[in-house]
């Protein structure tokens, strides 16, 4: 995706001030108000090019910061501002009305009131100023609180994402102070100069800040840095993030650049205005305005974005114009819109695109007809797509559409907030729906697709660290659905998604890793470690068999994508690939393993042997070990750990084939699995007590072993002999006393129980070559 900033403007009629434009902020996508030192606030419409003076403050105001009251969240309709704060000279701040009518003054301040900005809840207000303090009100203009006294002027200040947190300038510090007393407060040094511009954005919790250094850089919300810029000849003097999180503004004398989140350049223009003050994002995140030093307000609207898939190359012209090129034939189409582009996505074969008013679907095999519908809220934040579906966000909720443009769920949970959501925190496959929650970030809900209801029995998924990201699996059935994700400590987790009753083994797969992608076209996930790009070629392996999965990896050196890449997708064997400037680098992985993922799904085992023989590669037969004996074809799993030389698994593996009944088969291959509860369960359902009593004893499950032989009234003997073996061995005495309790009295008579053992294998083999269809086998249910 490039970008670049269109400005417009020469036809609208511009009003030029002698004194400079202090700030400006969006009520809607097409409205602007603006403030200046001449004592007036001006009201721009973007539609028809006119600019009309709203109010002329008095002359002992000179405003400084403007910032409208937020939109009401999870509303259905988009409402407009109708407030705003304005901070100005005389250590005052006012709330204006939309008509210019000054609702209220507050004496806030010794000096200067630098800046104020309301919470997202609208509930609170925050101000700074010249005299170094830092002061909560509510939303009528009362205090509430001075959160912090400090002895230099704080020139900017920020919410944090959840409005429990405020970021603020110290001189060349910045200070993160929550509202809670006592609790810790987290200050750094940011800069080699006075620090003048900070914003926090709440998408991606990261935080932007601009100084006297001549220098922008960008933060986590911990205070570690991830980005610096080069000096740049003057001071920087506004930053600000677009809503979404993916980009920001720098302004600084006579420059205006555009930045992707991870710092680097989209744009750079130069444009006549003096010093840019105040840069505001217009609500759909396509425009920018700024107020300037010269007296001029600027605008700029976002363009050139560009969004890729397999042959396909959409890049959006103007701002109601996308082009559509084949790279294979050439072939380019125009694709013209009513209104302006908010949001586009491509992938799987379909461009979705929102505009102010409605949502456009095109299939990649027809340009000419897209289906459309309207949209139940303008403003659309997120565009992800599955197969067959896709899923829009907007401020009032998260909606799922089919292709053909039906409306299919609306997932819903407590205290749900979209304006937060993005592609690291929501994902989409077939059938399911999975969302990180804000409020607890521990914790994962998942939703079925079609229904939009809470997937099993409802119950949502919990780790025991707060998650970063998710990605759901693409292929396969609804009941293998796994999702895989990346807690605080950047360690890699999966598990599945369906969840009925007893807790789901949640495995870690890798440690240090940054980003992810699951592959569009199979059950393939690769990521990237500390130094190296990873494959997980069948991630399923840790249900089957652990220790071979370092055998199903495919690794490579990742020093050459320099520090912080980010995965942009995973389509059929490319990968792509966002280094730290910015620049794309593309991966072709092996196509095989995606081979063998079809011929397993369509259950051709033989042609799966043949694939891996013609390989030759150790990683595809381990993948196909791991495949086998998921799917319980023992023959091929057989072949395949011959294969890598696992002899061990070989032989068990034969023995399983030998066993006379198929639960005994079953129980075997899922204790091979290491699933030995499930293995018990199968036996005892079977009715086959004693084989489930053998399976603790020789795993040294001693307690389990007696407990199943007492509850059953059965070879409670055989137990008691094979503790008594076992300790013997050891040279031990025993000192369990349930043990104790039982072995009083009781001799063990070696003969007689070989004699039970050899009866009880009689019996199953009997009842499994069907002479006995419904005799029981003597043993209690």
């Amino acid at each position: 995706m490039l970008i670049f900033l269109s400005f417009y403007g020469k036809n609208m009629k511009v009003l030029h001030w002698k004194k400079l434009v202090s700030c400006v902020g969006w009520t809607t996508a097409e409205e602007l108000y603006s403030c200046s030192d001449d004592h007036q606030i001006v009201k721009w419409n973007l539609l028809t090019g006119e600019t009309s003076q709203i109010v002329k403050l008095p002359d002992d105001i000179y405003p400084i910061d403007l910032h409208w009251f937020p939109k009401s969240l999870g509303i259905k309709k988009q409402t407009q501002a109708e407030i705003f704060v304005l901070t100005s000279s005389d250590g005052k701040f006012h709330l204006i009305s939309k008509l210019g009518r000054v609702e209220k003054s507050v004496e806030a301040h010794s000096g200067a009131v630098l800046a104020g900005r309301w919470n997202y809840e609208g509930t609170a207000l925050v101000t700074v100023g010249e005299d170094g303090q830092i002061k909560i009100w509510s939303k009528t203009g009362m205090l509430r609180s001075t959160l912090a006294h400090q002895g230099t002027p704080v020139y900017s200040v920020a919410w944090g994402p959840d409005s429990e947190k405020v970021l603020y300038t110290a001189g060349k510090q910045l200070i993160i102070k929550p509202l809670q007393p006592n609790a810790k407060i987290l200050q750094w040094k940011a800069h080699d100069g006075i620090i003048l511009k900070v914003d926090w954005n709440s998408v991606n919790d990261l935080i932007l800040s601009a100084g006297e250094d001549c220098k922008y850089k960008v933060w986590d919300s911990y205070g570690r840095p991830l980005y610096s810029s080069q000096p740049h000849e003057h001071p920087i003097t506004s930053v600000a993030w677009a809503p979404d999180g993916e980009l920001f503004a720098v302004g600084s004398f006579h420059t205006l650049r555009l930045c992707d989140k991870t710092g680097w350049s989209y744009a750079l223009e130069k444009p006549n205005t003096g010093s840019i003050f105040n840069i505001a994002w217009s609500v759909d995140g396509t425009q920018i305005a700024g107020a300037c030093g010269n007296g001029h307000v600027v605008f700029a609207h976002v363009v050139e974005q560009r969004w890729e898939w397999k042959n396909f190359q959409v890049t959006l012209t103007k701002r109601r114009t996308m082009q559509v090129r084949n790279v294979l034939n050439d072939a380019v189409d125009l694709l013209e819109f009513r209104d302006r582009v908010i949001k586009a996505s491509l992938n799987y074969a379909h461009l979705v695109v929102s505009t102010s008013l409605q949502c456009y679907v095109f299939s990649t095999k027809n340009w000419n007809t897209p289906l459309i519908f309207d949209l139940k809220e303008g403003t659309v934040s997120l565009i992800l797509q599955a197969e067959r579906h896709f899923l829009l966000v907007d401020g009032g909720g998260i909606y799922l559409y089919s292709y053909e443009g039906r409306f299919l769920s609306s997932p819903k949970f407590p205290g749900m907030r979209t304006d937060i959501l993005n592609a690291q925190t929501v994902s989409l496959s077939n059938d399911t729906i999975a969302i990180k929650d804000k409020a607890d970030e521990k914790i994962i809900f998942l939703f079925e697709a079609s229904t939009g209801k809470p997937m099993g029995d409802g119950k949502f998924l919990s780790h025991k660290n707060e998650v970063l990201e998710i990605a759901l699996d693409q292929k396969g059935l609804t009941n293998d659905r796994k999702i895989a994700f990346i807690d605080k400590n950047r360690d890699l987790y999966i598990t599945s998604v369906k969840r009925f009753g007893k807790e789901e083994q949640i495995i870690k797969l890798g440690t240090m890793v940054h980003t992810l992608a699951w592959s569009d076209t199979c059950n393939i996930l690769c990521g990237l470690q500390d130094t190296r790009f990873t494959v997980w070629y069948y991630p399923n392996t840790v249900y089957v068999d652990r220790d071979i999965l370092p055998k199903t990896l495919y690794e490579r050196d990742a020093s050459e994508f320099s520090k912080n890449p980010h995965i942009v997708s995973f389509v059929g064997n490319q990968v792509t690939i966002r280094r730290a400037d910015g620049s794309l680098v593309h991966i072709s992985i092996s196509p095989y393993p995606a081979i063998l993922h079809e011929y397993v799904s369509s259950s051709k085992w033989e042609d799966a042997v043949r694939l891996c023989r013609f390989v030759k590669e150790q990683t595809m037969w381990a993948c196909l070990a791991a495949m086998a004996v998921a799917n319980q074809d023992m023959t091929t799993a057989e072949i395949a750990y011959a294969a890598i030389g696992e002899i061990d698994k070989v032989q068990y593996i034969n023995s399983i084939k030998n066993l006379p009944s198929k639960e005994s088969k079953m129980a075997h291959i899922l204790m091979f699995s290491g699933n030995i509860q499930e293995a018990e369960i199968v036996l005892l359902q079977a009715g086959l007590v004693y084989q489930a009593i053998q399976i603790n004893i020789n795993l040294y499950n001693w307690e389990r072993a007696l407990e199943l032989a007492v509850k059953y009234k059965t070879h409670v003997d055989t137990v008691l002999a094979y503790r008594q073996k076992f300790l013997e061995t050891f040279g031990k005495q025993e000192t369990n006393k349930r043990y104790l309790q039982y072995a009083e009295g009781l001799q063990i008579d070696w003969e007689k129980i070989k004699a039970k053992i050899e009866m009880e294998i009689t019996k199953e083999q009997e009842r499994s070559s069907g002479s006995q269809p419904t005799k029981s086998t003597g043993l209690k249910h």
